[in-house]
């Protein structure tokens, strides 16, 4: 049933996100949260385990073409279909407005020239498409339900059911607007208030209009960059502040593998990174929102930082497979929760500590439990940062001493000492200092490989790792030094697939396993746009420029980024829209901008 992941568009209420194919279906919807059971799950299976797709009317029932038309409505989430049919052209507006109080996905459908003839179909199946709701009318409304959750239908055009789906047919012509809501709610509740689709798609371009106002880059790279921050605004809680790595579970790394994983999640990286970028493009509100988050999810036991966190903090995130979803393009296990919560990851600590230091830097208002925080996670360093870890991309395979992972505990240390030194904290100054060069000295020691001129994943390998890219940024080691160099350039020999793109670490041949895990994967998008930074560090700023505009040539016709490119198979592949994929794409931006370095 499933598209390719680029076919898909976003739309989101900061809370929850939709995932809507070319042909006007959405296939993914999670009701009321981003981690909650899907309600539409055809994206992991078939129509069987739910869609709800509007678009022309085709003969038997067919299902429509892709629209040959779409885009975002200006800087906003507001999504526009159009189809050119024989008989005229029909535009469907899909949206959900930013959460007031009940969720809603609301669809119009509007007539633009001609007379056209539509149809709604739509099957609703809850917990990830194994339960049939109960669906039945309550006066003038329809409703479904199951179990916890209701869904109620408000409709202007005529309802009918057949085959557990609710169809609307109806024809449109020049002027005509045909509204559709959908609104969950606890079955225990009364029902949700009558929508109003009209002064809510007005008033969610007024959100979305306001918000963007308040970006203050306006760089050769202003539309990229604004579709990305857009994107992460979407993968952001809400009532919390937590950010989501991506809004789906299971999209795969490599097409038929089993490297499929739940990103509904808050990876404390992920979304410090997505701070760092918000912070520097104007976003001080969000930032600090994160900030909160982060105090209130590590409270009590900072000691035992977890990699990733609910998005409201929850620390259990066990991992279950779904084994009534063949998955996309039968991808198969189809995972929730994420057990590698529960994994050793050094470098978060440095993640989380620059984070802070950054928010600190740029005038965030102070807060005292966020610098104590920053010295407790520091005071755990200083017993654990020798040990060896899973790393940043959490191998399922034996721990090892991963040069990032050192790199990233050097940096928090380093952060915290820039924060006691401006006279903000009080700590063991020249305790820390001699800790700060100790990480140094053993990462120069034992994770350089002298011969090759270049840093290694781990402590006596000969792999590479494309977070190595990260070392001139973090300032471990300047851009000029000999021996940045050199990992870069090896990297470029050794993890570049054939059109250029960067690969987190090898996974063929000899190197199969290396982490844990069967099969292969595609090049890691954010590890290209590292590689991109790290040649305008050096000078080469020609080749990162035109790198960098490779990797935005990759986005979707929306300007959406999965996790990877198959250079194989010439598409996006894993979860979608991708937070660890367009905060290296702003980062880079803004580098590429201060360095004069893009064409025009």
């Amino acid at each position: 049933m499933a598209g390719r992941i680029e076919d898909y568009a976003l739309i989101g209420d900061m809370q929850t996100a939709a995932l809507v194919c070319r042909d006007g279906s959405v296939e993914w919807l999670c009701l009321p949260r981003f981690d909650s059971h899907a309600v539409y799950a055809g994206l992991l299976g078939t129509e069987e385990h739910g869609f709800w797709r509007i678009g022309p009317a085709v003969p038997n029932g067919g299902t429509p073409p892709p629209a040959d038309r779409r885009r975002y409505r200006g800087d906003s989430l507001v999504l526009e279909s159009e189809w050119d049919t024989g008989r005229g052209t029909v535009r469907v507006t899909d949206f959900m407005p930013p959460r007031d109080g009940a969720p809603q996905l609301i669809r119009i459908v509007e007539g633009v020239s001609g007379r056209v003839q539509m149809r709604s179909a739509l099957r609703m199946r809850f917990s990830y498409g194994r339960i049939v709701p109960w669906v039945h009318k309550v006066g003038e409304r329809t409703v479904a339900v199951a179990g916890p959750d209701s869904v109620w239908l408000d409709m202007d055009a005529e309802t009918h059911g057949k085959d557990l789906t609710t169809y609307s047919d109806f024809t449109v012509t020049p002027g005509d607007r045909v509204t559709f809501t959908m609104t969950w709610q606890p079955s225990h509740k009364e029902p949700p208030a009558l929508p109003d689709p009209e002064g809510s798609l007005d008033a969610t371009l007024d959100f979305w209009r306001e918000w963007v106002e308040h970006c203050t880059y306006h760089g050769p790279y202003r539309e990229a960059v604004v579709r990305s921050l857009i994107t992460l605004k979407a993968l952001t809680y809400a009532p919390t502040g937590g950010i989501v790595a991506a809004p789906t579970t299971s999209l795969p790394e490599e097409i038929g593998g089993v490297r499929n994983w739940d990103y509904r999640y808050t990876w404390l990286r992920d979304a410090a990174i997505t701070l760092s970028s918000l912070l520097r493009t104007g976003y001080r509100e969000e930032a600090r929102a994160w900030r909160e988050w982060l105090l209130r999810a590590v409270a009590g036991d900072p000691e035992n930082l977890q990699i990733m966190y609910g998005i409201a903090g929850e620390r259990e995130l066990g991992e279950a497979e779904l084994d009534w979803l063949p998955g996309y393009e039968n991808s198969a296990p189809v995972r929730v929760g994420n057990g590698a919560a529960s994994q050793l990851q050094l470098d978060v600590y440095g993640e989380v500590t620059e984070a802070l230091h950054l928010a600190h830097m740029t005038g965030l208002s102070r807060n005292d439990y966020a610098s104590l925080l920053q010295l407790k996670l520091i005071q755990y360093l200083e017993d654990h940062w020798n040990q060896p870890d899973e790393g940043i991309w959490e191998v399922r395979g034996p721990r090892r001493h991963f040069v990032h992972s050192k790199v990233m505990a050097w940096v928090a240390v380093d952060r915290t000492i820039k924060l006691i030194e401006s006279g903000d904290a009080d700590g063991p100054l020249e305790r820390w200092r001699e800790l700060r060069d100790d990480i140094h000295r053993d990462v120069c020691e034992k994770g350089y490989d002298p011969e090759r001129n270049t840093f290694t994943q781990s402590y006596g390998s000969k792999e590479l790792d494309a977070s190595l890219l990260l070392i001139p940024q973090m300032g471990f080691l300047p851009p000029d030094d000999k021996r940045v160099i050199g990992t870069i350039e090896a990297i470029q020999r050794e993890l570049s697939t054939e059109d250029g793109f960067i690969l987190r670490y090898p996974t063929e041949g000899a190197h199969a396993g290396v982490d844990g895990l069967p099969g292969d994967e595609g090049a890691f998008l954010a590890c290209s746009f590292w590689m991109a930074d790290d040649l305008a560090m050096i000078g080469r700023v020609d080749e990162a420029r035109k790198l960098f505009e490779r990797l935005l040539a990759l986005r979707n016709d929306l300007g959406l980024l999965a996790e990877e490119w198959d250079p194989r198979l010439q598409r996006q592949v894993g979860n979608f829209p991708q937070a660890f994929s367009h905060v290296p794409l702003i980062d880079t931006a803004l580098r590429l901008t201060a360095s004069g370095a893009y064409g025009g």
